[in-house]
């Protein structure tokens, strides 16, 4: 399923895929279920990254979204195989797929969707760590997208 809008918002198309916060994306999913959809949300979020990159007239929001969507590609992958290391192997993944057109407020929802799903996945600290890295990559592209236009 593809969601398309001009304004990637809370009351928009994140409200359609995602809903209004983590807590009920992950409502009635067992672990392994959680896991794969947040390694989905963070493999598309590359791709919507790079569609911006592609689009956009600023020199430093397309050097900001092209190291996002680098590195959060690798993330995703680190975080899968340590998921997949401690627990069980993800054999299914969710086929939804979302859409934005603002860079900022796109990873202002990705930035909550990390921090609400972070409570619902494992405890364990090398995978934790991880997060972190997934939520430093976010905040700093964050950071370059609203200051260093």
């Amino acid at each position: 399923m593809i969601q398309n809008g001009s304004d990637f918002s809370l009351s928009s198309e994140w409200d359609r895929c995602f809903g209004p916060c983590c807590a009920r994306v992950f409502f009635g999913l067992n672990m392994d279920e959680e896991a794969a959809h947040f390694i989905a949300t963070l493999l598309h979020s590359s791709t919507v990254a790079h569609f911006m990159h592609l689009s956009t007239d600023s020199f430093s929001r397309h050097k900001a979204l092209g190291r996002y969507y680098e590195d959060i590609i690798e993330l995703a992958d680190s975080f899968a195989e340590a998921y997949q290391g401690r627990y069980n192997k993800i054999k299914k993944y969710p086929d939804d797929y979302h859409a934005g057109t603002d860079p900022v407020e796109y990873l202002k929802n990705m930035q909550k969707f990390v921090d609400d799903a972070r409570e619902h996945l494992p405890q364990d600290s090398e995978i934790q760590n991880i997060i972190d890295e997934i939520t430093e990559l976010i905040d700093s592209t964050l950071y370059k997208l609203k200051f260093l236009d």
